[in-house]
């Protein structure tokens, strides 16, 4: 698979001054952390999830989370591990067919072993498991119950754990919950892909939910969290993990309008680039912002409950031919002494070794999502990126 895979070689070809590489669920875990993009939920209870998976595949998604928690209700617990099982004996049975990167969001522990036992083949085809609500004390059992399952069933699988509880919002708490969740983490290093946030829960300690024209930075209370998991966290000095953006919980313009809208051009060049521009800022502006401010706060990837929200992910995880020219320049080995540059683009400074970490962080972004052309602007990555 690789981003960006879903449109046709000529038009990819068109918008990147370098593509995006390929990767599968075998690629080494560095890659595949950076690579997540848009994680895509979905509840494991759905009649036709094998065929829902298939789809949104061929529509770009290239990771997705198939919920037995927060989004079925505690009686469908049953019935949703039966149809995951079947959906996933259903998907073995299709040869050939591309796959994004599968992950089960487990209530407890038990369910790991059980699940990966009732798979039995069709273990192949799942690449981890998604912990809710994790702590020190609740995280443990599940990152055993993991390695466990992964011995079992002769697969490598990887833990992404949810920071959603109480104590992490709570002040007088937050920095031993850290400190707890930093311990058991460290513990099972190799296993943990990415961390995620959930700051709809997050939100639901204190009464609050969002509107759709505010960012979880615009909830005070909700970056302060964020900026502290990111401090203790997601540190560029090789202690740190991936740290994935927050959900959104709006959709409001449906694909199948959105994109021929994008196309729509009867005016001149520079009025039809404008009309796309505020289109999408009509449609889409608390979530471009917010993946925006989740990039300039050293988040990757986002979780997404609504296939529209993948495309503008993508998009903007996209590198710039001028963050790419930066960084290159920051990283020629000539430059290993350190000093201080002009960019190439004549625009600003770029300082060798205070910009080094942020160079290294763009290239393996340049590497999966690739580098668009210099004359390539987010509204062309949009629009060639909706299905459609």
């Amino acid at each position: 698979m690789r981003h960006f895979g879903h449109i046709a070689p000529e038009v990819r070809q068109r918008l990147f001054h370098q593509e995006s590489c390929e990767f599968s669920a075998d690629s080494p875990a560095r890659l595949l952390s950076a690579a997540l993009g848009a994680t895509l939920y979905s509840p494991a209870t759905r009649p036709r999830l094998a065929d829902d998976i298939v789809k949104q595949a061929k529509s770009g998604v290239v990771s997705m989370v198939l919920c037995l928690e927060d989004s079925i209700g505690d009686e469908d617990v049953a019935a949703g591990e039966e149809n995951l099982v079947r959906q996933f004996a259903d998907l073995a049975g299709r040869t050939g067919t591309a796959l994004p990167l599968l992950f089960v969001r487990v209530r407890t522990p038990e369910q790991i072993p059980d699940l990966v036992r009732r798979l039995g083949p069709a273990v192949r085809l799942l690449s981890g498991f998604v912990f809710p609500k994790f702590t020190e004390e609740r995280g443990i059992p599940f990152l055993e119950a993991l390695t466990a399952a992964e011995t079992a069933g002769g697969r490598r699988l990887f833990g992404m754990p949810v920071l959603e509880t109480p104590e992490l919002m709570y002040r007088e708490s937050r920095v031993d919950a850290l400190e707890g969740i930093a311990r058991a983490v460290d513990k099972y290093r190799d296993r943990v892909l990415a961390l995620r946030l959930g700051v709809t829960d997050f939100c639901s300690a204190y009464g609050l939910r969002r509107a759709p024209d505010m960012t979880a930075y615009d909830v005070q209370i909700v970056a302060s969290v964020i900026a502290d998991v990111v401090n203790m966290l997601g540190r560029a000095d090789g202690t740190g993990y991936t740290v994935t953006g927050p959900v959104w919980e709006y959709f409001r313009v449906p694909e199948r309008m959105f994109k021929p809208m994008l196309r729509t051009s009867p005016f001149l060049e520079g009025q039809a680039v404008e009309l796309r521009e505020k289109l999408i800022e009509h449609a889409m502006d608390g979530l471009l912002r917010e993946i925006s401010l989740d990039q300039a706060n050293g988040l990757l990837g986002k979780t997404c409950i609504h296939p529209s929200h993948v495309p503008a992910v993508h998009a903007l995880s996209v590198v710039s031919h001028e963050e790419y020219s930066d960084a290159v320049d920051i990283l020629r080995p000539e430059r290993g002494g350190g000093g201080v540059l002009r960019s190439a683009y004549t625009n600003k400074m770029n300082e060798v070794k205070p910009h080094r970490a942020w160079a290294e962080r763009t290239m393996l972004r340049a590497e999966v999502f690739g580098v668009a052309r210099e004359d390539v602007s987010f509204v062309d990555l949009l629009a060639a990126g909706i299905p459609g």
